[in-house]
């Protein structure tokens, strides 16, 4: 189990973001510089993240992107859900009979690795940009 880059690049996109955008809207050109992250890929992430109503984009000179909501409400699990990432430790669905290996029952340690994927997605569920905001906040202290 691993994040792609896309769902790291969205969360770390979006913490660039919330560190700025209470001032004026922020460009991908000033977010790409910052972090590191190709314009084009971010302009595809940025694609997603307006659809889902996460981040709505500002015409004109001074213009750039602002987030939809304050950054408590926004948590982990709907920027990736926004990204099309998904957490999963199991190959199989959770409705589905048979298992990760196509047999007609699950693996031995299915239980464990199903166990696993809720804790790591109600992490994200309980984490909000703006505490990844404070923790880089705090660090930088």
């Amino acid at each position: 189990m691993k994040l792609t880059s896309k769902g790291r690049y969205a969360v770390m996109a979006l913490v660039d973001l919330a560190r700025f955008d209470n001032i004026n809207p922020v460009s991908l050109r000033d977010i790409s510089l910052r972090q590191g992250i190709s314009l084009d890929y971010l302009e595809q992430i940025f694609s997603k993240l307006r659809k889902k109503e996460i981040v709505q984009s500002v015409r004109g000179n001074q213009g750039g992107y602002v987030l939809n909501k304050k950054a408590k409400e926004i948590k982990l699990t709907n920027i990736f859900d926004a990204v099309d990432e998904k957490v999963k430790t199991v190959q199989c669905k959770k409705e589905s009979k048979k298992g990760c290996n196509g047999r007609s029952t699950k693996c031995l340690t299915h239980n464990l690795w199903d166990e696993l994927e809720n804790h790591i997605n109600d992490f994200f569920d309980n984490k909000s940009l703006e505490d990844l905001v404070k923790e880089n906040t705090e660090r930088r202290i």
